[in-house]
């Protein structure tokens, strides 16, 4: 939420960052997709000055940075120019974790891991990861890096929150199985989880509803459906005597998967509002009550998956006429 997708004012951005340091958090993940490469400059200059290597730095590339083709994907020629780009920006010499943003079918993910191993082998790189990734697709990465001698992703970056619980079904028990560390995304569903989305109140206007409006426009039965579990969720928080925000994001960190929650503040605000999850305690009882709103291995809304299948699309299930 840093820059031009959110908060454009860097100092302020580099204030948060760095009262995030100060209480403790280490872990900074960016991409350079976010806000085309804004959002990781202005994490540059906040871990200027000798920050840097107290923080463990990720960033990821695969997602559209301009108009030109090839500035996109998981080609090794593509790979490897970004990472410049992104160290660049980044202030840095290498990165701790370099993330494939989303899988990509036209790219064998055997080229895709062979930049990457050649990246870390060069010292640009300490590991690699995954982001939004189906499990058949982490799958064969990890037999892939296995069978060809790759470095192996370590990590997998799904989005996982109580709106949104899809990944419970097969991405966290395959993460577990094969050893891989989980670092959900949007564990507040895009602010839907904030506390603000309560019934018979003025839907909350944002950056991202505008950026998004298929993950906010309440005529969409979906969100809709959302709107409903919010509002159940939060009068759940407020008889436990806890904000919603200490719920959605000890809920999310509850998980045996799950390694680190990544939260997504756009204000100083918002950063102290989340800060104090860590040390709430969900008990069973508690735990089965957030069940009955929202089953295990659903999503409220489909659209919030983050990835969509290309193998459903009418093309690839037809053939020609």
């Amino acid at each position: 939420m840093f820059g031009d997708w959110g908060n454009t004012d860097h100092e302020d951005c580099v204030r948060i960052i760095h009262r995030a340091l100060d209480a403790g958090i280490n872990f900074i993940d960016t991409a350079d997709v976010y806000a085309r490469g804004e959002s990781e400059e202005i994490v540059g200059k906040a871990l200027a000055g000798g920050r840097r290597e107290h923080v463990v730095l990720a960033t990821k590339v695969h997602g559209t940075m301009g108009d030109d083709p090839n500035q996109f994907g998981n080609s090794r020629r593509w790979i490897v120019q970004e990472l410049e780009n992104s160290l660049r920006r980044l202030r840095t010499d290498y990165v701790d974790l370099y993330q494939i943003h989303r899988p990509e079918p036209d790219t064998d993910i055997d080229e895709t891991l062979g930049a990457l191993t050649d990246l870390v082998r060069a010292g640009k790189v300490r590991y690699i990861g995954s982001s939004t990734f189906p499990p058949s697709r982490i799958v064969e990465a990890q037999w892939v890096a296995r069978e060809r001698g790759r470095e192996r992703f370590v990590c997998e970056q799904p989005p996982y929150s109580v709106l949104v619980r899809g990944v419970e079904a097969d991405v966290l028990p395959t993460a577990r199985r094969h050893g891989m560390a989980v670092i959900p995304w949007s564990p507040l569903a895009g602010g839907w989880l904030s506390g603000k989305w309560r019934k018979g109140a003025d839907a909350p206007s944002s950056t991202r509803a505008q950026r998004l409006p298929q993950r906010y426009d309440l005529s969409d039965p979906g969100n809709q459906r959302k709107l409903d579990a919010a509002d159940a969720l939060g009068a759940l928080a407020d008889e436990a005597g806890m904000s919603l925000i200490h719920l959605a994001l000890a809920f999310v960190i509850r998980h045996p998967a799950v390694t680190s929650a990544i939260i997504g503040p756009r204000t100083l605000e918002q950063l102290e509002s989340q800060l104090g999850a860590l040390d709430v305690r969900l008990d069973d009882a508690l735990l089965d009550r957030i069940d009955a709103i929202v089953p295990p291995g659903t999503n409220v809304n489909p659209v919030d998956g983050g990835w969509q299948n290309p193998d459903l699309d009418p093309v690839a299930r037809r053939r020609p006429a």
